[in-house]
């Protein structure tokens, strides 16, 4: 379901973070901004097993690994982000609807390059399909309205 200019996040999850070809760790969520429907960064498993933060503006996303150009770019001040920000992998799963009705469960958000969310992958009734997001998440789901 991707369209040209956007990109799933949960398959960005699955490459790896490299410097020049070298293997810095792995991305192990995704953190989006509490108000809007946008990706402020990585939450990237390093390679000593420390997690750190990764600033999605400075990651280029390639087809084979998210490239960054230097090691500093990886934060050590990961709980003031997460703080400050809704996990991808907590909203995964949770009812998503429009007003009143259930839509489905969230699957998968589509990105653009500049980290806006295109749309939501919604699986629901009739099968998996995208939804316009909206400003708001609600503890118990993921609201579009």
């Amino acid at each position: 379901m991707e369209r040209m200019g956007t990109r799933s996040a949960t398959a960005l999850l699955q490459l790896p973070i490299r410097l020049h070809g070298i293997r810095l760790g792995r991305p192990v969520d995704l953190l989006l901004d509490a108000a809007e429907w946008r990706a402020l960064g990585f939450v990237v498993l390093c390679g000593d097993e420390s997690l750190r933060f990764l600033v999605f503006a400075a990651a280029d996303l390639r087809d084979d690994a998210i490239e960054v150009p230097s090691a500093f770019l990886l934060l050590e001040d990961l709980d003031f982000y997460r703080d400050r920000s809704r996990s991808l992998r907590g909203l995964l799963g949770r009812p998503v609807v429009d007003g009143a009705p259930e839509l489905g469960e969230l699957r998968d958000l589509l990105l653009r390059a500049d980290g806006c969310i295109d749309s939501l992958l919604v699986d629901g009734d009739d099968g998996l399909r995208e939804i316009q997001p909206a400003a708001t998440v609600e503890a118990e789901h993921v609201s579009t309205a």
